[in-house]
């Protein structure tokens, strides 16, 4: 491995993994949007907004022209909002060094194509799929960031090319696994996005460890079924991209979905909900392309049906929950 790391995307988990990248004895440069965010990091070694307390290694650097940043890498890591992958990397993609293995951290499926982000940047960068690597799993960054043991899988066609990340991000602290089931790791990553937010509701409303156990137990079947439907494995769903990654997010305080969905839960707009977060809750959108997935798929998702519609059709938390208890009984 000859050239340096280019990650796409200065937030909490970009700027995680490009410092698990620099522990593991990589070079990285970190594009940022926002040129402040970029000198932050280079000037203060961190990046307070959203790692505070946190000190990046030497190995980091930073720059706001994502051109300079990708301009000799030979593995590029994306980590942008899962909405604006497809805008962003139409601009990229001509920069991009012709053999760079593309690295997706992204969870979440396109709104209005129903795409997962591995196919949205193998047709937006025109790659194969033994080029796109994707990274999932209980991936909490600020305690990666504070080293803190931590695992996660790493899922590509070529296995080969899945080594190579996994060798690129071993550290003491963050142990990683190979995978081929690229469909299964992906939607584990996404579909948990949305359960976490239904958590998050419950959570706000009172609602106990009971209901809290059946979300993931229930939302862990919905996302099975759906992946089952597209082709994925499904002992992948029972791993740490499928149930580890949904108790982290659901459970964990930082999680931010979780964290969305404690607003929605008592009583606050989509609006109100977002400002108070101040980051991107990949399952608010991601829930819209998900249920048009299961529908296409004639996949049953109720959990799915009713974030959406609190989300999106302004309906009460508490008449969703009791639509969900109120469906036919059947057998598990």
């Amino acid at each position: 491995m000859s050239g340096h790391v280019a990650v796409l995307g200065a937030g909490s988990w970009g700027c995680a993994f490009a410092k698990v990248l620099a522990d593991a004895g990589r070079d990285v440069v970190v594009w940022a949007r926002r040129e402040e965010v970029a000198e932050a990091i280079r000037g203060g070694r961190g990046n307070p907004e959203y790692l505070p307390g946190i000190t990046l290694p030497e190995q980091i650097t930073a720059t706001g022209d994502a051109v300079k940043a990708v301009a000799g890498a030979d593995m590029v890591v994306l980590a942008v909002p899962s909405q604006t992958l497809r805008g962003n990397l139409a601009e990229w993609r001509a920069h991009i060094d012709a053999d760079a293995t593309l690295v997706s951290l992204m969870k979440g499926i396109e709104l209005g194509t129903t795409k997962r982000m591995s196919e949205v940047i193998m047709e937006t960068a025109g790659v194969p799929a033994d080029r796109v690597v994707v990274v999932s799993g209980p991936n909490l960054a600020p305690e990666i960031a504070a080293e803190q043991p931590a695992a996660t899988v790493v899922a590509c066609s070529d296995l080969e090319r899945a080594t190579l990340v996994q060798k690129s991000i071993t550290t003491g602290y963050f142990r990683p696994y190979t995978n081929d089931d690229v469909i299964g790791c992906e939607l584990g990553g996404a579909v948990k996005n949305v359960i976490a937010l239904a958590y998050g509701m419950a959570v706000a409303m009172g609602l106990g460890d009971n209901t809290r156990a059946m979300l993931i137990t229930r939302g862990l079947a919905e996302t099975s079924r759906l992946g089952v439907a597209l082709g994925a494995d499904p002992l992948t769903f029972a791993g740490l991209a499928g149930l580890g990654d949904l108790v982290a997010s659901c459970s964990s305080p930082m999680a931010r979905n979780r964290t969305f969905g404690e607003h929605l839960g008592r009583g606050e707009s989509l609006a109100q909900a977002q400002i108070a977060t101040r980051q991107t809750a990949e399952g608010v959108k991601s829930c819209l392309a998900i249920r048009d997935l299961a529908r296409a798929h004639g996949v049953e998702m109720p959990i799915i049906e009713q974030v959406e519609r609190v989300c999106h059709e302004g309906a009460d938390p508490k008449t969703a929950m009791t639509l969900l208890m109120s469906r036919t009984t059947k057998p598990e």
